[in-house]
């Protein structure tokens, strides 16, 4: 089976035809970290470069993401199941004032498919949750998301308030969103910036195997 099939589903947004093929792909012994990377997430990289270039819109990302997110609920056992021990801990979340989830729940499955352990802090979360998690819970990356230009600005006071906790030299802090830029990543102090969920996983489990 060819696994550009499962790409040009989800890109279709079929979720029903995605859950099949991905099931077909296991039962014929294809690997399922292939079927992720080659199907899966190949399907929403090419999404994701179309939303970027004005070529497609939420509702097709949206349509996309459900298509993908069932085809993740056939292979999440099975990844679970192939022993893959926890190879750091990150929280992630959507800054305060924002609502949309698509892209971090994106993030947040190839985080976890890189073997890294996540806690989803959800949507508008405040810059005082980001620190309790990270502190309560030991996380070495924290991951913050955002959509809008108008809340752009509390990824600052992210940066901020892990300062005034006396937690900013223990963990990293990573920013993406369409709105969000190196030089934005920069200029608040934040740690790292990708451009793609993909990059962010490369990048994450590269933090995590370092600290």
């Amino acid at each position: 089976m060819e696994l550009s099939l499962i790409s040009e589903k989800i890109q279709a947004g079929r979720a029903k035809e995605v859950k099949a093929l991905v099931q077909q792909a296991l039962d014929e012994g294809i690997d399922p970290n292939r079927i992720l990377n080659e199907g899966l997430m190949a399907g929403m990289a090419v999404i994701g470069e179309r939303f970027k270039n004005g070529e497609a819109f939420v509702p097709e990302v949206l349509v996309a993401a459900r298509a993908m997110n069932k085809g993740a609920e056939i292979l999440k056992p099975v990844l679970a199941a192939a022993g893959v021990k926890s190879s750091g801990k990150a929280c992630i979340g959507t800054v305060k004032g924002d609502l949309h989830d698509v892209g971090k729940n994106l993030v947040k499955m190839m985080l976890e498919s890189k073997g890294l352990e996540v806690i989803d802090l959800g949507t508008d979360v405040p810059p005082e949750k980001f620190v309790e998690a990270a502190r309560d819970q030991n996380c070495k990356l924290v991951c913050c998301s955002a959509l809008l230009t108008t809340t752009m600005p509390v990824m600052r006071d992210v940066v901020e308030a892990f300062k005034a906790a006396g937690l900013r030299d223990k963990v990293r802090i990573m920013v993406g969103g369409a709105p969000i830029t190196d030089a934005y990543c920069k200029e608040i102090g934040a740690d790292y910036y990708t451009s793609d969920a993909a990059r962010c996983a490369d990048v994450a489990a590269e933090i995590c195997r370092s600290l």
